[in-house]
Order: C-alpha cells, then structure tokens, then sequence
C-alpha cells in the first residue's frame, strides 16, 4: 500500500517504487517522519544537507546507488 493517490517527489516515487516505508527510512536514517513526510510529498521541499547526507548514506548502506542529485538539485 504504497503510494495512495498522494502527490509524491521524486524522493518519494522512489520509496515507493522500492517499497520502503517513511517509518522505516527514519529508524535507517536518523531523520525525523515529519521531515521526511514533507520532502516525500513535493519537490519544492528539499531536506537540509545534512539530512540529505543521512537518507543518501542510509539508501547506500541498504545496496542502493543513490546520490543527493537523483531527488534534489544541489
């Protein structure tokens, strides 16, 4: 049940496509639900760098080849 009909970022389109839930990228990531819920639903929203870093490193650590740029222009 992923992806109801919300509007969704390019960061969220591919915790979808992946499966991965937003409860689990926080546990993974260290960032907040409310932060990456905002950052999942639109691409106006864009995360600080530092948490940026930390999404990007926990997609890494999970076999992902990510990097800052696929979801958000630097």
């Amino acid at each position: 049940m992923f992806g109801l009909g919300k509007p969704r970022s390019k960061f969220g389109k591919f915790l979808d496509k992946h499966s991965i839930s937003q409860v689990e990228m926080a546990k993974e990531s260290g960032v907040n639900k409310n932060t990456l819920s905002r950052i999942a639903k639109s691409n106006e929203n864009r995360p600080s760098m530092k948490n940026g870093s930390k999404i990007i490193k926990a997609l890494k650590k999970n076999g992902y080849d990510v990097d800052f740029d696929d979801f958000w222009d630097a």
